[in-house]
């Protein structure tokens, strides 16, 4: 069954009736569920989810259908929106000046070649499974719902704090643009702790009106976001070619003045500029041809957007000798270091519609992974509501957009952006795992023995991918490499010559399976490797806290939706076969109703 026919399917206006979740009738059901823990656990790391499943009575819990208006050019300024932000402007002078000098260039495609690999995986996934989750639908259809859940929680925490960043950013912005110091407009407090006690009321103010545009139409969103980010790559050529016109040969005398190491840990660091496209495969649900829509969209607009971030790298590095870069406003002083100091307002206003995208984008994309997560009872089916006239999440993009406020209101940059990066990473090194785990174990087709194969060779792929992330962080030698690298090498040829392909994707393919997600896989978790122990100290303790929650609601609200589920379909199938008896046709029944699967 094809994923454009599946979706026909879903259109039917059909509301299905609340499903009873036992397990939370009375103090007593919710004793008796906590009770038999272990087995539900089993039961449900287990289980996997369908495609059909997915995209069809999955779908029917959000009482309305989202509206199929986009096409591959709202996708593509989608991407666009998503990405280019306040990470160029932010990140790039405080990594040329401290950590990779003119060699920033390498640095941004090296993370951007890391980006792209995952769109690829993104891209099949959305094309095959248009809805509205995102990654948390594939890795549930393909690894489970535990690690669904555990991936896209952190990821929806990375939103809000990247969205609470990007939101403060506006804000110093705004004020150079004005003309003022960056913290002009910032309230300060005494009675609160340090880092928290400067309060930023214009933050909440742009999240509030970002937040009336999502709500109010996907396609109104996508006008306005392809109007600004339209005037926004204009800025960027501006910034271009005015910067070039200073450009000085020997400003790139010294090109790599901190070595191999510093492009690399530069790269992990810079992997945050190209973060948000991932929003855009949460459309997929809204967007009218999604074989066709969906790649041309996430790839036009990652390719551009890498053109474009190298492009500036190369022109700031030209203008300015590394070590004179400003850290917080490189492109602004490069500027005023030249004689153009009127186009340090150029460039606040072009950072300034850069980041209203991020937000517009972030808003949209985060809401339709809360609901496509609700709609699976993992978190309360309100969440799930998708509301009739606007065809827009209202509920998930209201609370998303509050908390994103919330914590913009008081937190500081810099403890901010200490935070970002490590969940994205983690989650596209799972999506890559899932789409091998599609390709090469589709369910009833390979055998036990060639699922042990797979399994060793991806024990290889992802052992040495931490060994490698692990050995740089320790050492500075090269030995090493030479022994990790082969056997990550081993371990992909292994998949490919030793275990057959079971499923080829309908409509539309990542070329060179299974190197490119493997590759995906070993760049992502080598980036990780380079990564503060703050950023692991807070995933590790927001992790804990989604597994507690996992453990005490989520899991028993589930295990409560399948056996409701299965209850139904064996009705359903006990139905036909009577009908189909009366009719003189006689079937055999040989498999369980296609809700869940288990391995």
């Amino acid at each position: 069954m094809e994923a454009n026919g599946n979706s026909n399917l879903a259109a039917e206006d059909v509301v299905p009736s609340p499903i009873k979740l036992k397990s939370f009738e009375n103090l007593s059901s919710y004793g008796r569920a906590l009770l038999h823990t272990p087995f539900r656990l089993v039961d449900r790391v287990l289980a996997r989810s369908m495609d059909e499943v997915e995209l069809v009575e999955v779908k029917k819990r959000s009482q309305h259908e989202m509206k199929k208006t986009l096409t591959w050019w709202d996708l593509m300024w989608f991407g666009l929106g998503s990405v280019i932000g306040s990470g160029i402007f932010v990140l790039t002078g405080l990594e040329v000046k401290g950590t990779v000098g003119p060699a920033v260039v390498i640095s941004y495609v090296i993370s951007g070649i890391s980006a792209m690999l995952s769109v690829f995986c993104y891209t099949e996934f959305a094309v095959e499974i248009p809805v509205a989750g995102g990654s948390f639908a594939y890795i549930r259809v393909e690894l489970g719902e535990f690690f669904a859940f555990i991936a896209s929680g952190n990821i929806l925490l990375e939103y809000v704090i990247g969205g609470a960043a990007v939101a403060r950013s506006w804000t110093s912005y705004f004020a150079t643009l004005c003309n003022q110091e960056s913290d002009k407009f910032l309230i300060q407090t005494h009675g609160l702790a340090k880092n928290y006690n400067q309060l930023d009321p214009i933050a909440v103010v742009v999240l509030a009106v970002i937040c009336v545009f999502a709500i109010s139409s996907t396609k109104g969103s996508s006008r306005f976001n392809y109007i600004a980010s339209i005037i926004h790559v204009l800025v960027l050529l501006f910034i271009i070619v005015a910067g070039l016109t200073k450009a000085k040969a020997e400003n790139y005398s010294d090109f790599a003045p901190f070595g191999a190491r510093g492009i690399f840990q530069s790269a992990a660091v810079l992997f945050f500029a190209y973060i948000g496209f991932d929003a855009v495969s949460t459309m997929a649900e809204e967007t009218k041809n999604p074989g066709r829509d969906i790649p041309i969209g996430l790839i036009a607009s990652m390719t551009l957007t890498t053109f474009l971030y190298c492009m500036l790298a190369v022109t700031l590095c030209l203008m300015q000798k590394y070590t004179q870069v400003d850290e917080s406003a490189a492109f602004s002083v490069a500027f005023e270091a030249v004689g153009m100091s009127w186009a340090k307002y150029i460039v606040a206003f072009g950072a300034l519609k850069g980041m209203t995208s991020v937000l517009l984008v972030g808003a949209v994309g985060q809401a339709r992974y809360l609901t496509h997560i609700a709609r699976t009872h993992l978190l309360p089916s309100w969440f799930a509501r998708v509301n009739e006239r606007t065809g827009t999440p209202i509920n998930a993009t209201i609370v998303m957009t509050f908390a994103t406020a919330i914590v913009a209101f008081f937190t500081s940059l810099d403890v901010l952006a200490n935070l970002l990066s490590i969940s994205t990473l983690f989650l596209f090194s799972l999506v890559a795992l899932a789409l091998l785990v599609r390709r090469y174990c589709a369910r009833g087709v390979t055998t036990r023995f060639n699922i042990g194969k797979f399994i060793c060779c991806i024990v290889l792929i992802i052992g040495s991918s931490i060994g490698s992330a692990i050995y740089w962080s320790k050492t500075t030698n090269w030995i090493g490499f030479a022994i990790l690298v082969p056997l990550w090498f081993l371990g992909t040829i292994g998949i490919w010559i030793l275990v057959p392909l079971a499923k080829k994707p309908k409509i539309w393919g990542v070329p060179l399976v299974p190197f490119l997600p493997s590759a995906s896989i070993g760049i992502n978790i080598f980036l990780l490797g380079t990564l503060d122990k703050d950023s692991f100290r807070r995933f590790g303790l927001w992790t804990a806290f989604l597994v507690v929650y996992y453990l005490l609601v989520g899991l028993h609200a589930s295990y409560d939706v399948a056996n409701t589920q299965n209850e139904k379909g064996k009705l359903d199938i006990n139905t036909e076969t009577n009908l189909d008896e009366e009719n003189g046709v006689s079937l055999v029944m040989g498999s369980s109703p296609k809700n869940e699967n288990h391995m």
